[in-house]
């Protein structure tokens, strides 16, 4: 099984803060599928490191209320075509994040409040069709997955 996974979650240090968030769980993941690591927001552009963002509404904003959504909408795009490409079954994001984060988001007060929704690519990818799962639920996505012979 191919999947898409956000490339932090392999350890790859894309996030804002210029770190990564290797997850054990995904690390294990990796050796029955074929994951195809991938970051949104540095494919729409952005650094790395870079300004924290939230969703506010259908826009992206720093924390000082520079608008970055274009860049997240093209991480978006360019997010979907990588899975059509690589021939993706499913998608493995970041929780809470304002592009995967899939379910609940921060709620954009940057006080660390979560509200439901999804980030910018998650949408993209769920209104696609395309089974989405962050690392805190990723059980229920890939129980019935068959390892990659």
């Amino acid at each position: 099984m191919r999947v898409l996974v956000s490339a932090c979650l392999l350890g790859v240090p894309c996030r804002y803060d210029g770190g990564s968030k290797p997850c054990a769980q995904v690390l294990a993941l990796a050796e029955e599928h074929q994951m195809i690591p991938f970051c949104p927001e540095v494919y729409g552009g952005l650094p790395t490191p870079r300004p924290p963002a939230e969703r506010v509404g259908e826009r992206v904003l720093t924390q000082a209320g520079a608008d970055v959504t274009c860049a997240y909408a093209r991480g978006a795009q360019a997010a979907l075509d990588i899975f059509r490409l690589t021939g993706c079954q499913a998608a493995l994001l970041k929780a809470r994040s304002p592009s995967c984060g899939a379910g609940a988001i921060y709620d954009g007060s940057f006080q660390g409040r979560l509200i439901p929704g999804d980030g910018v690519t998650a949408a993209l990818l769920k209104a696609q069709g395309i089974p989405v799962a962050t690392e805190e639920d990723l059980s229920s996505l890939f129980a019935h997955l068959d390892p990659v012979p």
